[in-house]
């Protein structure tokens, strides 16, 4: 199951995912601002992706639970942003890639399928929950901290909310695009080479 070892490994590639950051005006950061704030924090390796609030950095050995803690608490402090942190080691990360279990879609509309990290592994029972609530053609698929959902008719006007997916598995989760997913991938591997 994803996220059942929240543990992490000194001198590994971290994957850390802010939420709701940059969108509609709200809880805005420059990604220079982003970068600086993990480098002060004592990260090495730090790199951010896109504008959406996405560091890689190398691991100091606390778990992920810890990191998100950090984060959490000083990015209040020293940004003034309170916002949640999603944290993935980058072999988390790689199998969040091999476990997507919407391969067709992932190729023919990456744009339309979205990863969302989660606090806390829902139970069976409210990831059926998820599954009853959705209201068109969406796809969703839940494993540990992750779900997978497709949208074929587009993000903006499905119903299938991220307030509604966050009440059916009842935790919080920030989502990524699959062509977000992989760059990430691709960082957080580029920075694993660099330590090997």
């Amino acid at each position: 199951m994803l996220g059942a070892n929240r543990g992490g490994m000194e001198g590994t590639a971290v994957i850390a995912l802010l939420r709701a950051v940059n969108v509609g005006g709200t809880k805005k950061i420059a990604m220079s601002d982003l970068r600086a704030f993990a480098e002060q924090l004592g990260f090495t390796g730090v790199r951010t992706l896109l504008q959406s609030g996405n560091l890689v950095f190398r691991s100091d050995g606390r778990s992920n639970d810890a990191l998100e803690r950090l984060f959490e608490e000083q990015a209040k402090e020293r940004l003034g942003i309170a916002t949640q942190f999603f944290v993935r080691s980058n072999a988390q990360w790689k199998r969040i890639v091999a476990r997507n279990p919407f391969h067709a879609q992932a190729e023919r509309d990456p744009g339309h399928l979205v990863v969302l990290s989660l606090k806390d592994a829902p139970s069976a029972a409210a990831a059926k929950a998820l599954q009853a609530a959705i209201p068109g053609r969406e796809l969703a698929q839940v494993d540990g901290q992750t779900a997978y959902i497709v949208y074929p008719d587009g993000i903006g006007e499905s119903r299938l909310t991220a307030t509604l997916i966050e009440r059916r598995l009842e935790t919080h989760g920030t989502g990524r695009n699959w062509n977000t997913v992989l760059k990430l991938a691709a960082a957080a591997q580029a920075r694993e080479d660099v330590l090997t």
